[in-house]
């Protein structure tokens, strides 16, 4: 299995847990949607998976992109929960995850080569490699658990 299988697996057991363990039921992209319309009972739930999984209220993590873009996380939720599990340094790995997944955005905006633009941010590339080193490690040991 890939190294990002591997973790998004990991991550994927972690919030299944962090959920079921608020009485929630985890939500399945495969799953199929019901022909009928959504009830209000089946909203109120869906919204109660969403905060729990994702965060609710204001969010605790922001960044600004060099195209304008600003990317927001919650610190709360199950998902920060599996990402502070697997990463480590939540806040740092939204911040170099956020940086590393817009390369290509930011060399077009600014008119310059990738290569110029990862030499830019290469202390965020150095940690964001060394972070996924760390959750491909933790993500391996809770997948064996």
């Amino acid at each position: 299995m890939p190294p990002a299988d591997i973790i998004k697996a990991a991550q994927q057991q972690l919030t299944d847990r962090c959920l079921k363990r608020q009485g929630l039921t985890p939500p399945r992209a495969e799953a199929p949607r019901a022909a009928t319309p959504a009830t209000r009972d089946s909203r109120e739930e869906s919204q109660r998976v969403a905060d729990a999984l994702f965060g609710a209220g204001r969010t605790e993590l922001s960044l600004t992109l060099p195209t304008g873009y600003s990317v927001r996380a919650h610190t709360d939720g199950c998902l920060a929960a599996a990402q502070r599990t697997l990463y480590g340094d939540q806040r740092r790995w939204f911040e170099v995850s956020t940086i590393a997944n817009n390369l290509k955005p930011e060399a077009a905006h600014r008119h310059r080569s990738l290569a110029w633009v990862r030499a830019r941010h290469r202390t965020e590339l150095s940690d964001w490699h060394s972070m996924r080193a760390q959750a491909l490690r933790r993500a391996t040991a809770q997948l064996s658990t």
